[in-house]
């Protein structure tokens, strides 16, 4: 008799939001769910809210204010230090929509950024195999109609030194 293999679980939290601000005040609020070491891909269509929320993270991390918060669209990644339960921890966010292969995405040198202390948020991470094995979960924001957004949270287990346990259900 075979053995099936364990389990395979994520914890999943839901929120909605009916505006830009309301977005920000989700960032902060997802902030208490996420514990460095993390890698999740922020996936939602053009304009949905995904630079908008991470506005909101960087400054429940006392990371940046939400307005020196922008889109890494030209850059690729933005750095910011910031402190969580009062530990230094490194915010990475990175949008690789422009890039267009594996090569490509490995002149950022994401695994240097997925240290002990890091946060690493990637727009458009979905694109990426490398960066789906990888990810420890995901965030995705949809339209709701108007303003309104719904923004899901999946967060994998994770084990002993942050390594995923099964895979998303």
């Amino acid at each position: 008799m075979s053995q099936a293999a364990p389990a395979a679980f994520a914890r999943t939290h839901e929120f909605t939001s009916a505006s830009g601000a309301e977005t920000i005040e989700v960032g902060r609020k997802l902030v208490g769910l996420l514990s460095p070491p993390q890698l999740l891909i922020l996936r939602g269509d053009l304009g949905t809210g995904k630079t908008t929320l991470v506005k909101g993270i960087a400054q429940a991390l006392d990371a940046a204010e939400a307005d020196e918060v922008t889109s890494p669209t030209f850059t690729l990644i933005h750095e910011y230090d910031g402190v969580r339960a009062g530990i230094p921890v490194k915010l990475f966010h990175l949008d690789v929509y422009r890039l267009e292969g594996e090569r490509q995405l490995e002149t950022l040198g994401l695994d240097e950024l997925l240290t002990p202390n890091a946060l690493v948020l990637v727009e458009w991470g979905e694109k990426f195999k490398s960066i789906r094995k990888k990810s420890t979960g995901e965030i995705v924001i949809t339209s709701a109609g108007g303003d309104a957004r719904k923004i899901t949270v999946t967060l994998k287990e994770t084990g002993i030194r942050g390594q995923v346990i099964g895979k998303e259900l």
